[in-house]
C-alpha cells in the first residue's frame, strides 16, 4: 500500500461536465470555486478547481498581467520638460536689482530615434507573451499532477474497500478454523495463527483508510486548500485510447510554446538593444523676456549626444547570445518531448498488457485457488498453511490489479498531457 503514496494526483470525468470546455485562466479573469462537499470528486471538478484556485497558476497569471502592464508602459513617449530661468539680477553695478532681468520660459522634448520606443514595446509584448506561455505550462503540469494524484486517490479508495473485504474474508477463515478446533479436527495453535493473520489484515485496512485521507490532503493542496472538502471518487471507469500506435502532435505542447516565445522575446530584445546605440534628438523652444527694454524673443535649440564612449554594443552582443541560446532550446525541447512521447507510449503498452494479464488471468486464478483451498481445508484435505498461502496470493493479486489500473490511468494521463489530448485540451 505504500506504493500508492509515490504517485502525483488526479480526477475522473463527471457526466455533468461531459463535453464542456473550461477556459484557461492565464489570460482571462481569475475566479474561485468551491467543490461540492457531498459529491464524489471528479476529474472535471478537480481540473476546474485547479484552473480557478491553484496558487501557482494564479501567481503566473498575475505575472502575465504585470508584464502586459509593463508592455503598455514601454510604449509611452518620453515626457516633455518645462523650464524657467531668471538671469542678471541682484548682481553688482548695472546688474544690481531687477532692472536688467532676463526671464526665459522653455519647453524641451526628447525624441527617440532608431525606432527605440516601438522596438522596446515589441520586446515587452514578447515578454508578456512568454509569461503567458509559462503560465500555460505551469497549468498543464499542475493539471497532470492533479490527474495522477486523482487516480492515486481512486486507487487508495479501492484499496481501502478491498482491505475491508479482505478483513471480512479473514474473519470467514477464522470462523472455519474455530469450528474445526472445536470439533477436534484442528490443533488450537492453528486458531491462534489465523487470529494473528486476521489482526494483521485489520491493521492493513486501517492503514489503507489513513492513506485515503492523506492523498485527499495532497490533492487539495494543489488548489491551495488545507482541508479537503470532497469525498473520494467512486467511479471505477478508466481512460481508453483509440489506438496506442497513434503519434500525437507535440507542436501545441506548452513547453514548446514557452521555448518559441522565449526565442521571439530574445530576438526582439536584441533589436531593442541595437536601437539604443542610435543617439536621441532633443528639441527645445522657449520665450525670453528682457525687462530693461520690455522686448521678447523666441529661442530654439537642438542637442544630440555624441556616441563616443558607449554605443550599447556589448548589451546588443549579450542579447544576441541569449537569442542563439533560445533557438537551441527550441530544437532541444522538440527532441525531448518526442522522446518522452515514445517512452510514454511504450510504457502505456506495457501497462495495458499488465492490467489485462492480472485482471483476466491472475486474479481469477488466485480466487479459484483460494476457494478450492478453503473448501479443501474445511473438509480436512488441505492444511492451514496451504489455505493461508492461497489467501495471501489472492490478496496480492487484488492489490496488483488495483495498482495496475492506477498505473494504466496514470500512463494515459502522461501521454495525453504530452500530445494535448483530452482532458488536457480543455474538453472534459
Amino acid at each position: 500500500m505504500k506504493n500508492f503514496r509515490k504517485g502525483a494526483c488526479g480526477v475522473l470525468i463527471a457526466a455533468a461536465f461531459s463535453g464542456a470546455a473550461i477556459a484557461a485562466p492565464c489570460d482571462g479573469p481569475i475566479d474561485t470555486r468551491l467543490l461540492d462537499a457531498d459529491a464524489p470528486l471528479t476529474l472535471a471538478g478537480a481540473f476546474e478547481q485547479i484552473r480557478a484556485a491553484s496558487p501557482e497558476v494564479r501567481r503566473a497569471a498575475l505575472e502575465t498581467r504585470a508584464r502586459q502592464a509593463e508592455a503598455d508602459q514601454a510604449g509611452k513617449m518620453l515626457n516633455p520638460s518645462i523650464g524657467l530661468e531668471v538671469e542678471n539680477f541682484s548682481g553688482s553695478g548695472p546688474l544690481n536689482g531687477f532692472d536688467k532681468v532676463e526671464t526665459t520660459l522653455s519647453l524641451e522634448q526628447t525624441f527617440e530615434l532608431g525606432g527605440k520606443r516601438a522596438k522596446r514595446e515589441r520586446a515587452a509584448r514578447a515578454e508578456a507573451a512568454l509569461s503567458s506561455a509559462e503560465c500555460k505550462a505551469i497549468l498543464r503540469e499542475t493539471l497532470l499532477q492533479a490527474s495522477l494524484l486523482f487516480f492515486e486517490l481512486k486507487a487508495a479508495q479501492e484499496l481501502a474497500v478491498y482491505a475491508q473485504e479482505s478483513a471480512d474474508l479473514s474473519a470467514q477463515l477464522t470462523e472455519t478454523v474455530s469450528k474445526r478446533v472445536d470439533a477436534g479436527a484442528a490443533a488450537p495453535p492453528e486458531l491462534s495463527r489465523v487470529q494473528a493473520e486476521q489482526a494483521s489484515v485489520k491493521a492493513a485496512a486501517l492503514r489503507a483508510r489513513a492513506n485515503v485521507e492523506q492523498t485527499k490532503y495532497d490533492l487539495a493542496a494543489l488548489w491551495g486548500s488545507d482541508e479537503p472538502v470532497f469525498t473520494p471518487p467512486t467511479d471505477k471507469a478508466i481512460y481508453t485510447l483509440n489506438t496506442l500506435g497513434a503519434v500525437g502532435d507535440l507542436n501545441s505542447h506548452p513547453a514548446l510554446a514557452v521555448a518559441r516565445a522565449d526565442t521571439d522575446a530574445r530576438a526582439l530584445q536584441q533589436e531593442a538593444a541595437r536601437s539604443v546605440g542610435m543617439p536621441d534628438l532633443t528639441v527645445s523652444a522657449g520665450l525670453r523676456r528682457f525687462e530693461e527694454s520690455g522686448d521678447n524673443a523666441l529661442l530654439l535649440g537642438f542637442s544630440v549626444p555624441l556616441p563616443i564612449f558607449d554605443r550599447n554594443r556589448d548589451a546588443a552582443r549579450a542579447a544576441g547570445y541569449r537569442a542563439d541560446s533560445a533557438r537551441i532550446n527550441v530544437v532541444a525541447t522538440k527532441a525531448r518531448l518526442r522522446s518522452q512521447q515514445q517512452a510514454a507510449m511504450s510504457q502505456l503498452r506495457a501497462s495495458q498488457a499488465r492490467l489485462d494479464l492480472l485482471e483476466k488471468e491472475a486474479l481469477p486464478a488466485a480466487r479459484s485457488a483460494y476457494e478450492a483451498s478453503l473448501t479443501g481445508y474445511s473438509a480436512g484435505r488441505f492444511n492451514l498453511t496451504t489455505t493461508l498461502d492461497a489467501r495471501k496470493s489472492l490478496l496480492n493479486a487484488g492489490v496488483s490489479v488495483i495498482d495496475a489500473r492506477r498505473t494504466f490511468n496514470a500512463d494515459i494521463m502522461r501521454l495525453n498531457s504530452l500530445i494535448g489530448a483530452a482532458p488536457f485540451d480543455g474538453d472534459l
